[in-house]
């Protein structure tokens, strides 16, 4: 997309960025105190002081605040998505591979593009250059499938073939790794460099806590990205047939499943692994009025389920810690006022 674009895009929320950022300042971004107004609705905030540089956990100790969990995840973070306020972190800026996770990145670049109800009638070029390993939705060749089914591929069974397929239509593998750099570039995640659309293991190829959460938060601000994050089953194509076959989400903390409970408000976002990269998961979850954002990468427990285990146990303490915790560090919402704007400017067909 071209920076004239993205700089009407700009232009065009400047008003609503600064509107969000004093909402987000007035209402409950810090807990009691200094840090904190959850419980002093309305007193002028202090500078939250960022923690995020630091290495090891970061977290502001207060009066009623318990300790955020002991996990063995190398790099996590826990933020309150409503203030935008992270509250703890482990090495929130270590480079990591990112593994499925990035597919986050790419439905960001790519999703506000196609028509849902596009239709794409899938070939072998579409398919020709997936990596031996990789997961599938189970795409064939000479299929017809709506745009809307291919996101279901990408979401739910993190189907490379599916991510091929959307990048194909995008302009093709290499420029589709381009433009998910740039858009990182735009969000402010400077910590991630992408060789390989769909997250597979890649030299070079990195993340981190914090740009994932990045990613996570911005999807959540896009209507279809939400909800194709939320679903936990799918038929593929949507539209049954002979060729059509039943999918379901592979992120069990969602869907419940391998002897993972379901989480009570779960609404997505994204697991991952490689054998490199190990497991990785963006979780969000929502209770009340108040949604948290949970990124675990690469666990090293060795327990069976155990980047969706410490996400739980992240999540559990964020429900009990948020309402008083200090913030380590904020992430900033901009882009993801930019991207919902973007795509009604597109729906009214003022952007190609």
């Amino acid at each position: 997309m071209s920076t004239a674009t993205w700089s009407s895009v700009r232009a065009l929320t400047a008003a609503a960025v600064c509107t969000t950022s004093l909402l987000a300042l007035s209402g409950p971004a810090v807990a009691d105190g200094p840090n904190g107004i959850d419980d002093l609705r309305g007193a002028p905030p202090a500078p939250i002081r960022n923690l995020l540089d630091e290495p090891g956990v970061q977290f502001l100790p207060r009066p009623g605040v318990p300790e955020p969990p002991q996990v063995s995840a190398l790099s996590w973070a826990v933020t309150d998505l409503g203030s935008h306020r992270i509250l703890a972190a482990k090495d929130a800026h270590r480079q990591l591979p990112p593994a499925s996770t990035l597919k986050t990145l790419f439905a960001l670049t790519v999703l506000p593009r196609f028509a849902q109800g596009a239709v794409r009638t899938v070939s072998g070029a579409d398919l020709a250059g997936i990596e031996a390993g990789s997961s599938l939705a189970g795409l064939r060749e000479d299929v017809p499938y709506h745009v809307a089914d291919l996101w279901h591929g990408v979401f739910l069974s993190s189907g490379s073939d599916a991510v091929h397929a959307l990048a194909t239509m995008n302009g093709g593998w290499h420029k589709t790794i381009e433009d998910m750099q740039v858009t990182a570039r735009r969000m402010g995640a400077r910590d991630t460099v992408v060789e390989s659309a769909d997250g597979f293991d890649t030299p070079g190829q990195f993340s981190s806590a914090y740009d994932l959460s990045l990613f996570g938060q911005a999807g959540l601000a896009d209507r279809d990205f939400a909800r194709l994050a939320a679903t936990k089953t799918a038929l593929l194509p949507e539209g049954g047939g002979p060729d059509a076959s039943g999918i379901q989400n592979t992120n069990r903390l969602l869907v419940g499943s391998h002897g993972v409970a379901p989480y009570q408000g779960l609404i997505g976002v994204k697991n991952g692994y490689t054998s490199h990269a190990g497991n990785t998961l963006i979780a969000a979850a929502r209770r009340g009025d108040r949604t948290l954002l949970v990124t675990v990468m690469n666990p090293q427990s060795g327990a069976e389920n155990a980047v969706y285990e410490e996400a739980r146990a992240l999540l559990d303490w964020g429900f009990d810690a948020a309402p008083r915790a200090a913030a380590v560090g904020v992430l900033p919402m901009e882009y993801a006022l930019e991207l919902n704007r973007l795509i009604e400017l597109q729906m009214e067909g003022a952007v190609g």
